[in-house]
């Protein structure tokens, strides 16, 4: 072999040696040979895969915390929007109880709660009394909601609640039949009467106690407006923000009625 040829046998052993030696401190040797290939054959070289994700914190255990839940009626609306970003703020979960031709009106909004990690549930399609309405009626109001819910997120809702809290027996065994939980509350500000922000406020803030579900409505700005001093002035005592199936551990059973968390175990009405 002559000496040029030699020389340049050389030289290219040693700059794949350099070039070997740098890629050791950068990736891992699979992602080396491909980096070298890669090169060698003037492509760019591969992507360094993503990094996995940090796995999400556990709920707190509600029965040691001082866990209340807040939840959100009626909309989605415009001002849902608002208190989305309240919410993202404070690193606060809320629940969300969407009326049916709402959500089929604002299907971003709810595609946004749900992206968000808040808890998306049934509250009928239009509002309707469903303690004193007919199967069918029943039916039809929480299975079109369920269906707007489902195309707007992609989640079926499991938990139900009555409008005006008006519940029966006919609606007992048809949310037991949907598998869906039927919650109601142990706070509620009056905030859809008053529409008064410092009002909402200080009564939020008086009657919640650990294990309480807050009731309020995301469609009054006047809410949304109280949302921030409530969160801050829950989270100054002690307490932590939970979705209602966190609140309960996740065992919510269908049909069953959900008030408030007591010692563990779950407060339903009679």
């Amino acid at each position: 072999m002559d000496g040029p040829k030699l020389v340049r046998r050389w030289a290219a052993a040693a700059l794949a040696v350099v070039i070997c030696g740098w890629l050791s401190t950068l990736a891992p040797a699979a992602e080396r040979v491909e980096l070298v290939k890669a090169q060698r054959n003037g492509l760019p070289p591969p992507k360094a895969p993503e990094p996995e994700p940090a796995p999400a914190p556990p709920p707190p255990d509600c029965v040691r915390a001082k866990c209340v839940a807040l939840t959100f009626d009626d909309g989605p609306a415009a001002s849902t929007g608002e208190l989305l970003d309240i919410l993202a703020a404070r690193h606060v979960k809320a629940t969300f109880f969407l009326i049916g031709e709402n959500a089929a009106e604002h299907p971003e909004l709810v595609r946004r709660e749900h992206e968000a990690g808040h808890e998306l549930a049934d509250h009928s399609y239009s509002h309707a009394d469903l303690g004193r309405a007919s199967e069918k009626k029943i039916l039809s109001e929480l299975t079109r909601t369920q269906d707007a819910i489902r195309r707007a997120s992609g989640v079926t809702p499991v938990m139900l609640r009555p409008p005006y809290g008006s519940t029966s027996k006919r609606l007992t065994r048809i949310t037991r039949d949907l598998g869906m939980a039927q919650v109601l509350w142990t706070v509620d500000p009056q905030d859809w009467e008053s529409r008064d922000t410092e009002d909402v406020e200080r009564q939020v803030l008086k009657a919640a106690r650990p294990g309480h579900i807050v009731l309020m409505h995301d469609i009054h700005r006047t809410t949304v407006r109280a949302v921030p001093k409530i969160i801050d002035g829950l989270a100054a005592r002690g307490y932590v923000f939970v979705t209602v199936s966190e609140l309960f551990g996740g065992r919510l059973t269908p049909g069953k009625e959900y008030v408030q968390l007591n010692s563990g175990a779950p407060q339903g009405l009679p």
